[in-house]
Formats: structure tokens, C-alpha cells, sequence
């Protein structure tokens, strides 16, 4: 209990992005069509947030590490949470995607 209080404030473990992107994890953009066309992280998936539900096959290894993103990390805050409702294991909220975008290239 007290570490899922933790990581909601953001007192949990660090996560190394640019490790998992460097083995491979997938980058979720879950932004619109639009916002994604206006700027985004190079190689990374576009499923906006309404329609992911009906886009799960594409991702289709639930033990494959996924970065979600979108503006300012509420969509994929949300992303996460329907990504882990259907199985997928390794999920992480990289929170708005130009700020992930820098995380990930350190």
C-alpha cells in the first residue's frame, strides 16, 4: 500500500527509459492523429487514447516493455492503466512525450 502511495507521488523507483527503449520497448504516443503529425519521438507508435481499445493486436507481446506518452502524461497515465487491465506486464507512464523525448536521450 504504502508503495503504490509512493510511485502516485512520484517517490518510486527511477525508471531508465532510454535502457528500455535500448531493449527494445516500445514508445506508445496516444495522442491524436493531429498532435502526433506535429512533432513526436522518432520510431514510435501512434494509437490515439479513444482508440485503443480496438488497437490491442497491435501490440502484440504483453511481456514486451511499453512506454506510453502523449502531451502532458494524463492520457497515458490512462493508456497505462487500459494497457494493464488487459494483460500487458510491463507497462510505464513516460508522461508527455517531448520531456520523454529528452529522457531517453541521456
Amino acid at each position: 500500500m504504502m508503495n503504490s502511495i509512493k510511485q502516485l507521488l512520484g517517490f518510486g523507483p527511477k525508471i531508465n527509459y532510454a535502457e528500455l527503449v535500448k531493449n527494445g520497448a516500445i514508445i506508445l504516443d496516444v495522442r491524436t492523429k493531429g498532435e502526433y503529425a506535429a512533432g513526436h519521438i522518432n520510431g514510435s507508435l501512434n494509437i490515439s487514447l479513444d482508440s485503443l481499445g480496438a488497437n490491442l493486436s497491435r501490440l502484440k507481446d504483453k511481456n514486451k516493455p511499453i512506454i506510453t506518452c502523449c502531451a502532458s502524461g494524463m492520457r497515458s497515465a490512462s493508456a497505462k492503466n487500459i494497457l494493464k487491465s488487459n494483460g500487458y506486464t510491463q507497462v510505464h507512464n513516460g508522461g508527455g512525450w517531448y520531456g520523454l523525448q529528452t529522457k531517453i536521450r541521456q
